[in-house]
């Protein structure tokens, strides 16, 4: 190995680890806020890269029609349960009504956008806002139908429940996009020398966009009132709740941010390797090692942990690429052991 081998291995390594990093501090996100292990989260990564993909060949994705369905679920289980409250009490919350039409405004509004607008032709900024505008609403509903019945129950079934979600939405990505593999245009082709070594401008889009939500998190949920907040529901959801916090809105809004985290990691990527219907797991297992590394409680070392396994990944692909997986998902042992053997065992209350 060379030193012009060793760059161009680093700079795919540091590509790498950003996403995962990325990803690392959405699973990390969801857990601290609502003890659920985010396994669908490569999903959104897929939905959201070959969602890119179908908009730039000017296909509109049943996705819209998809969403159009579980909106209308949502809205239907959500009057349902204002009816109900509104008879108990003897009032009926109008707002919530005002609500509903709202989604299903905003859901039709973007099927109308989808079969009217020649996608193909449309600026690269606007069919990446509208691949965001498609994809991020699914983490919301996802939450509320799947995860908010049963948001007190132990770990362990809302882990079993996470992956069910995973399997299905594998299922539904295969129904909606085919087996077939898809990557998008690049944003820029242009690049610039450093040393023996040329870089792309894709890379750097992707470096500096993963470092600026990296900071952006970090500081909103380790600096701000509103993100110690939301990170209180984890820990005492009741006393959450008597504090003014609601632990439905915390859910919903960190499933949001994390399925806007999936989204755009899968519009950056999509231009520089190919992904297909289920592409996820492998690279949110990834970023789930970085998470493991930060012990799903530490951000700044998640991070690190993440751009270590991107490292580890390029280098072991020189070295000993039949093996590169293996090595990847070894680097969690020694962390589980190390974790293991330093903290504390409580039994977890009933």
């Amino acid at each position: 190995m060379n030193f012009q081998i060793a760059v161009l291995l680093g700079q795919d390594g540091v590509t790498n680890g950003a996403i995962y990093a990325l990803l690392a501090l959405s699973i990390l996100l969801v857990f601290t806020v609502t003890r659920i292990l985010l396994i669908p989260q490569g999903e959104f990564v897929t939905f959201g890269a070959l969602t890119m993909a179908a908009i730039q060949s000017g296909k509109p994705t049943a996705l819209g029609w998809l969403l159009l369905a579980l909106v209308l679920i949502d809205c239907a289980l959500d009057l349902r349960q204002m009816w109900k409250t509104g008879k108990q009490a003897g009032a009926m919350n109008y707002g919530e009504i005002k609500w509903s039409a709202i989604k299903i405004g905003y859901t039709a509004m973007l099927l109308v956008l989808l079969h009217s607008l020649t996608l193909a032709d449309i600026p690269m900024l606007a069919q990446a806002l509208l691949t965001l505008a498609l994809v991020v609403p699914f983490g919301p509903i996802l939450y509320r139908l799947f995860f908010q019945p049963i948001a007190s129950a132990h770990s362990l079934v809302l882990l079993i429940v996470s992956i069910a979600l995973h399997v299905a939405m594998v299922g539904i990505g295969l129904l909606l996009f085919g087996p077939e593999g898809a990557r998008t245009a690049p944003f820029s082709d242009s690049g610039f020398r450093l040393g023996p070594v040329m870089l792309k401008s894709q890379t750097l889009w992707v470096i500096l966009v993963s470092i600026a939500l990296i900071v952006m998190l970090f500081i909103a949920f380790e600096r701000t009132l509103y993100g110690k907040a939301l990170r209180a529901t984890a820990v005492n959801r009741m006393g959450a709740r008597l504090m003014g916090i609601s632990p439905v809105f915390a859910g919903k809004v960190t499933f949001a941010m994390a399925t806007f985290i999936g989204a755009l990691s899968g519009i950056l990527i999509a231009p520089i390797t190919t992904l297909y219907f289920d592409s996820g797991f492998i690279i949110s297992l990834k970023g789930f090692v970085g998470a493991i590394i930060g012990g799903l409680a530490s951000y700044p070392i998640a991070a690190i942990g993440a751009v270590a396994v991107g490292m580890v990944e390029a280098f072991s692909m020189f070295w000993a690429s039949n093996y590169k997986e293996i090595i990847v998902f070894t680097l969690i042992i020694p962390f589980l052991l190390w974790r293991s053997l330093t903290s504390r065992h409580v039994e977890e209350e009933e």
